[in-house]
C-alpha cells in the first residue's frame, strides 16, 4: 500500500465540504486536547508517537477500513513514520504535509458577497487557528482587514483579482496572532491604519484609525463613523462596509463575545465592552451581517464555509448580548475566561514593533487555538 501526503488545502476542503475523515493524531495527549483539526464529520484517535515505536499492530482494530485515514503530528516527521508502519500492515493512509504547523498557517478564501456599486468582499478563513481576515475588492483597488502574518496569500490574491492594495487595517492590536498588516502595507505602498489608543507603544508610523473616518476603496466606502467599539482592547474599532456588513473585530463573535483582559485591563474595560455591544451595536441596522475576526468552534461555519450571521439574529440568540444585569455581565466576562493565548505578551510586543522574532519563532508563538472569546 502507498503512503501519500495530504496538504492543508485538501484537508480544509474536506472540513468545509463536511466530508468524512479519520485522523490518527500521534502528538502527546496534552497537545491533542489543547488543539486539533476539527470538522463536522472528522473522527479522531490520539495515540502518542512514542507509544507506537514498537509497532502499530495493537491499534489496527481501532482504525476504520472504509474511511480515509490521515496521520497527523506537529511537524510531519513522526506522522510519516507511523503512516509507513500502517502501510506495511496493508493500509492505505495519508500523512499531513507540514504537520499541525502547516495546518495552523493555511488560509482558505471564501467569497462573502457582492457590493452594491460593484466589487466583492472576501473572507479568509484560517481553520487551524480560528482567525478571519477580509479583503474588499472594488474597481481595481483592494483593502485588507485583520491580515495574518502569511502575507503572500493576500498580495497574490489581490493580483489575481487585478487589484492594487491601497489600504490595510487592523481593528485592534492583536494578542493571539501576529498581524501581517504592516508588512503588507510596506510591500505594496499601502496606508496602514491602526486605532491610536491601541498604538501608544508602537515603534512605527501608521495612519490613525478614528471615529468618523471614511475610506473609499474603488467604489466602496469603508465607514467607521460611530463605530469606535472598545472593550476587547481600548482602541477596538468596527467597520461597516456597503451598509451590509459589520466587521466586528474581536468585540462580537457568532457564538460569544470578546474578552476584555488581554492587556491586563479586564476590570477597566468591562464597562466599555458592555457599552459597545449593548448601545453602539444596538443602534445599528439589525440587517447587517456580522463578520468577526475569529470563530471559536467549527459549528460556526456556514454551509459555504464562511463565518457570519445577521446582527438581529445574534441579539436574539447570542447569550453574551442578552444579559440584563450589569453585575451578571461583569461576572460573565471576568469569570468565564479561557486560558490566555499562547505567548500573547510576545505577540502583542511583536505587533507593536518592539521585537522582531524570526520566522520559526513566530510560528512557535502562534501554535494552538485562538482564545479571544468569553466562554
Amino acid at each position: 500500500m502507498s503512503v501519500k501526503p495530504m496538504n492543508s488545502k485538501e484537508v480544509a476542503q474536506k472540513v468545509m465540504n463536511r466530508e468524512g475523515l479519520f485522523i490518527l493524531d500521534v502528538r502527546n495527549a496534552d497537545a491533542f486536547e489543547d488543539w486539533k483539526i476539527e470538522g463536522e464529520k472528522i473522527e479522531y484517535l490520539n495515540i502518542p508517537y512514542f507509544d507506537l515505536l514498537d509497532g502499530v499492530e495493537e491499534i489496527m482494530d481501532q482504525l476504520p477500513k472504509d474511511k480515509d485515514i490521515l496521520v497527523v503530528c506537529a511537524k510531519e516527521g513522526s506522522s510519516i513514520m507511523v503512516a509507513e508502519m500502517l502501510s506495511d500492515e496493508g493500509m492505505d493512509v495519508s500523512y499531513l504535509e507540514g504537520g499541525m504547523k502547516a495546518w495552523s498557517e493555511h488560509l482558505e478564501p471564501v467569497k462573502v458577497g457582492e457590493l452594491t456599486k460593484g466589487g466583492e468582499l472576501y473572507q479568509f478563513v484560517r481553520l487551524g487557528k480560528g482567525c478571519l481576515s477580509y479583503m474588499v475588492v472594488s474597481n481595481g483597488e483592494a483593502a485588507i482587514v485583520d491580515a495574518t502574518r502569511m502575507t503572500d496569500i493576500f498580495i497574490d490574491f489581490a493580483k489575481e483579482k487585478g487589484a492594487t492594495i491601497t489600504n490595510v487595517f487592523d481593528t485592534h492590536l492583536h494578542a493571539d496572532h501576529i498581524s501581517g498588516g504592516r508588512n503588507i502595507a510596506e510591500a505594496t505602498n499601502a496606508t496602514y491604519w491602526l486605532p491610536p489608543k491601541d498604538a501608544e507603544e508602537v515603534t512605527f508610523e501608521y495612519a490613525a484609525l478614528e471615529d468618523g473616518n471614511k475610506v473609499v476603496i474603488g467604489n466602496t466606502t469603508i465607514d467607521i463613523t460611530a463605530l469606535y467599539s472598545p472593550g476587547h482592547t481600548i482602541g477596538s474599532t468596527s467597520f461597516v462596509i456597503d451598509e451590509k456588513y459589520l466587521l466586528s473585530g474581536d468585540i462580537l463573535f457568532v457564538d460569544s463575545i470578546g474578552r476584555p483582559d488581554l492587556a491586563g485591563k479586564a476590570e477597566d474595560w468591562v464597562a466599555d465592552l458592555r457599552e459597545s455591544l449593548y448601545k453602539r451595536y444596538k443602534d445599528l441596522s439589525m440587517e447587517l451581517t456580522v463578520l468577526p475576526a475569529h470563530f471559536m468552534i467549527i459549528d460556526e461555519l456556514n454551509e459555504d464555509g464562511s463565518v457570519g450571521e445577521k446582527l438581529g439574529t445574534l441579539f436574539a440568540k447570542n447569550h453574551g448580548l442578552n444579559i440584563e444585569s450589569e453585575e451578571e455581565f461583569r461576572k460573565l466576562v471576568s469569570e468565564n475566561l479561557p486560558p490566555q493565548p499562547n505567548a500573547y505578551q510576545e505577540i502583542r510586543e511583536t505587533n507593536m514593533g518592539k521585537v522582531t522574532p524570526d520566522e520559526e519563532k513566530q510560528r512557535e508563538m502562534e501554535i494552538g487555538p485562538n482564545r479571544c472569546a468569553v466562554r
